[in-house]
C-alpha cells in the first residue's frame, strides 16, 4: 500500500474511533443505520380526512401504489377488466397527461394510451420534444367501462382517490387533460370541452390545461391546430 494512502486510512480509522469514543461517553450503546427504504409506508388518508403517523415513515412509491391495487375491487369494473392500467412514464415527471379510462386495447395491455388514438399521442409529445419517458400517462379510471361508455359516479368516487395518490407521488408541475371526460370530472363542471380547452385551471393545487383527446382529432383533424395552440402554452409555462 502507498505511504500516502496507508496515512490516509490511518487517519480515517482514528477519526472515526473518536467519534465513536465520543457517542459512549454520551450514553449512546450502538449505532443503528436507517434507510428511507427500511421505513414503513405513511398511513394512506381516508377520503376526506388525514393522517399524521406517530412514527417515521416514508412516501408510497408508484410501484407500491400498482401493486396495492392489483386486486382492487373497490367497484364492479373490476369484474370484467382483463389487466388494470395503472400508468406509465416517468416518475418523477414534471408534465402528466390524464385520460378518461382504457379502452379494449389498452385493457389487453394494461397500458394507457396504446392504439392509434396513442400514436397520435406520441406524435404530439414528439413534436413538444418530449417523449413517454420524460413525462407520466394515466387516466382517471382504472379499469375499462363496458362498450367504453362514461365511468359512472360511483366508479369515480371509486377510483379518483388513486388517481390523487399518483399525482402526490410524482408531485408534477403541470397537468394536461385529455377530452371531456377528464376534464369535467377533474373540474368539477359539465361546461364542454371546447369552451374549457386553452384556458388555465387547478387541481390537487397543479396547474391544469384541458385540451381534446386524441381519438377525437383522429375524427376531427382540424382540432389538431387548437390542440398544438394548448400545447405551446403548456411548453411555455414549463420552461417558466
Amino acid at each position: 500500500m502507498p505511504d500516502k494512502l496507508y496515512h490516509e486510512c490511518k487517519d480515517l480509522i482514528s477519526r472515526g474511533r473518536t467519534v465513536l469514543e465520543d457517542l459512549q461517553n454520551w450514553g449512546f450503546d450502538r449505532v443503528e443505520a436507517e434507510t428511507e427504504e427500511e421505513l414503513p409506508v405513511c398511513p394512506i388518508p381516508v377520503p376526506g380526512g388525514s393522517v399524521k403517523p406517530a412514527f417515521p415513515c416514508r412516501p408510497e412509491t408508484l410501484e407500491e401504489l400498482e401493486a396495492r391495487l392489483q386486486g382492487c375491487r373497490c367497484c364492479p369494473l373490476c369484474e370484467k377488466r382483463k389487466k388494470l392500467v395503472f400508468g406509465v412514464g416517468n416518475p418523477k415527471a414534471d408534465l402528466v397527461f390524464v385520460g378518461e379510462a382504457p379502452g379494449r386495447e389498452e385493457d389487453e395491455q394494461g397500458i394507457p394510451f396504446v392504439g392509434e388514438a396513442g400514436r397520435l399521442l406520441d406524435r404530439i409529445l414528439f413534436a413538444m420534444k418530449l417523449s413517454r419517458q420524460d413525462v407520466y400517462i394515466c387516466n382517471v379510471i382504472k379499469c375499462r367501462p363496458p362498450n367504453n361508455r362514461d365511468p359512472l359516479p360511483e366508479e369515480i368516487a371509486a377510483c379518483e382517490p388513486f388517481l390523487k395518490q399518483q399525482l402526490e407521488i410524482i408531485r408534477p408541475k403541470l397537468i394536461i387533460t385529455l377530452g371531456r371526460f377528464a376534464a369535467q370530472t377533474l373540474l368539477q363542471t359539465k361546461a364542454p370541452i371546447g369552451r374549457l380547452r386553452g384556458h388555465w385551471y387547478e387541481y390537487q393545487g397543479i396547474p391544469l390545461m384541458p385540451t381534446f383527446h386524441p381519438a377525437y382529432l383522429l375524427r376531427t383533424p382540424a382540432g389538431k391546430r387548437e390542440v398544438w395552440e394548448d400545447m405551446k402554452q403548456v411548453m411555455h409555462r414549463l420552461k417558466r
